[in-house]
């Protein structure tokens, strides 16, 4: 029996591992995970009732339903200003998971690279070392956590025309730093003329606290595959529906891997989406659920610079990245597991998100204030004993 040897060079994703790790230890309060502790709004829940009821139980087309793909149409031209046409520049996934999947398969060949800042969500890279492709990573933790136009020429000029993709988080996970229009324009400067494709994950794009969300693709709409969906806006994690959106060539390759995969996503997971995108109540649910995570935001952020970390403010997602005080362990693994087992607070080790992260902790707010309130009396407890 073989198997594919390119999966010898991967290791299990290492937030889920971590969070294994520590969740047979009793009375354990997790932050670990990005898991909204909202439900589905019940406006949304009956939208799907309504597709069952109906008998929407056979195939839906591959690219997904056209009303979800008109109201995604709709939806990133409301927002964000982007124009696509449904028929051919929109592609509904499995999530932003099975996006991110697609959109690296169906744009990268074995031996060419693909530009990260890191600190990164962990699952870019596998994605890239299973198409073969190469992670080439641009350290940002001194650099606020973005990517610059310096780095980015940089790293064009050392790689050239092995360089095919560079993956744009933001609002990043694990830190929550996010581009202002005026940085972005200066990225897209730089990529502007080369055949470098911008994987654009904008999954927290709904939770920008200051300002309003830019989308590079409203600079680079020839070169931009855009990620979206209704997980973190909604607190649907559970239906698993992202939208892929981007130029017709680049599209009509991510859909090919997207038939290939997972043929298409559920009718009433579609029907749920359609409406958390397409109605004023959606809209609303979003916005109540944003205010709830910035009154978090704001009370962890304050109480971990009370306790000695240092904080950056994160200005959208819901996670805080927390540099641990220096008279402290700083072996984050180390400091993380016995903050589980002495402390009972699971929070992800930085060094979980490569480059970068190494001597920072990242702990979610997507739980309630209560719970946080809790977790910080139970941190300063464990950083003083």
């Amino acid at each position: 029996m073989t198997i594919n040897e390119r999966l010898l060079q991967i290791q299990p994703n290492a937030i889920r591992s971590f969070d294994a790790k520590i969740s047979d230890v009793e009375g354990i309060l997790k932050l670990t995970l990005g898991e909204p502790d909202f439900n589905v709004p019940d406006h949304i829940k009956q939208a799907a009732i309504n597709s069952i009821l109906a008998d929407e139980s056979h195939y839906a087309p591959a690219a997904g339903t056209q009303a979800l793909r008109d109201t995604a149409v709709h939806f990133l031209s409301d927002r964000y200003n982007l124009a696509y046409d449904a028929d051919s520049q929109v592609i509904i996934t499995l999530g932003a998971t099975e996006g991110i999947y697609d959109t690296i398969t169906a744009t990268v060949n074995p031996g060419e690279r693909v530009l990260i800042p890191a600190p990164n969500f962990p699952l870019y890279d596998p994605t890239i070392v299973l198409a073969g492709g190469v992670p080439t990573y641009v350290d940002t933790s001194n650099t606020d956590f973005l990517l610059t136009p310096t780095q980015l020429k940089d790293a064009i000029a050392t790689y050239g025309d092995d360089l095919v993709a560079v993956v744009l988080n933001y609002p990043s996970n694990p830190t929550g730093a996010t581009y202002t229009s005026e940085q972005l324009s200066a990225l897209a400067d730089v990529l502007r003329g080369t055949d470098i494709t911008v994987i654009a994950d904008e999954i927290y794009s709904e939770l920008v606290y200051e300002g309003h969300h830019t989308s590079i693709a409203q600079y680079l709409p020839d070169q931009t595959l855009v990620l979206n969906g209704v997980s973190k806006s909604h607190a649907m994690t559970g239906y698993r529906i992202g939208i892929v959106a981007g130029p017709t060539k680049l599209i009509s390759a991510v859909s090919l891997i997207h038939q290939f995969a997972v043929t298409s996503a559920s009718n009433p997971a579609m029907a749920g989406a359609a409406e958390a995108l397409g109605s004023e109540a959606g809209r609303q649910d979003t916005l109540a659920m944003k205010a709830e995570y910035l009154a978090r935001r704001d009370y962890l952020v304050e109480a971990l610079r009370d306790l000695g970390f240092e904080v950056p403010e994160p200005a959208g997602a819901f996670y805080v990245f927390a540099k641990i005080p220096h008279d402290l362990e700083q072996d984050d693994v180390l400091f993380s597991l016995a903050l589980a087992r002495e402390g009972k607070v699971a929070v992800i080790p930085g060094s979980a998100f490569g480059i970068g992260g190494h001597g920072y902790i990242r702990l979610s707010y997507a739980a309630s204030l209560s719970d946080l309130q809790l977790a910080v009396a139970r941190i300063a407890t464990f950083i003083t004993a």
